[in-house]
């Protein structure tokens, strides 16, 4: 089954993060990465660029509005995902362990993925 593991933190906290603090945590990440994509379980994974890019689709009024910015009701944001072929929610949840010991803070939201279309994982 596909899973995907929606990774959450505080945009501000992240941002201030040094270049070298970011790269080792980057690098943690790819050893893990490496090892999911030798396993063929790794699907896509992005990580997304500042809220402040965002644009959001208000589908509450007629017609729809658009307005720049996130606007999120959270205190984390969306900062990026991964996709991961897994055997159970426990299979799954092992993963999300691993990467959060190579990136500290905040949270890793985990849901299975419906597919609308047949294929096999991104190389």
């Amino acid at each position: 089954m596909l899973y995907t593991i929606l990774c959450y933190h505080s945009e501000e906290a992240v941002g201030a993060w040094s270049k070298d603090e970011d790269d080792a945590v980057m690098t943690k990440l790819a050893a893990v990465q490496e090892r999911l994509h030798a396993e063929g379980r790794l699907g896509p994974v992005a990580r997304l660029v500042p809220t402040t890019a965002a644009t959001t689709l208000r589908k509450d009024s007629d017609p729809p509005l658009v307005l720049d910015g996130p606007y999120a009701e959270t205190k984390e944001q969306l900062l990026g995902f991964y996709v991961i072929e897994a055997d159970s929610l426990e299979h799954v949840l092992d993963t999300a362990r691993e990467l959060g010991r190579a990136n500290p803070g905040g949270a890793y939201e985990i849901r299975p993925i419906s597919t609308f279309t047949t294929g096999a994982l991104a190389e």
